[in-house]
């Protein structure tokens, strides 16, 4: 099923996407990551942004 959604991605449309993870502190001082499916154009803007 993975397979399938990466030549999905990577074909069409899907090159204007971008899987990004950020590593993410919560409050109790532990790391979490966070991980979406973005266009290119706005993956500065994925990693600017405070959460």
């Amino acid at each position: 099923m993975a397979k399938k959604t990466v030549a999905t991605l990577q074909t069409g449309g899907g090159k204007n996407h971008s899987k990004v993870i950020k590593m993410v502190k919560s409050k109790s001082g532990s790391y979490g990551f966070r991980e979406e499916i973005v266009t290119n154009d706005k993956v500065g803007d994925f990693f600017k942004e405070e959460k």
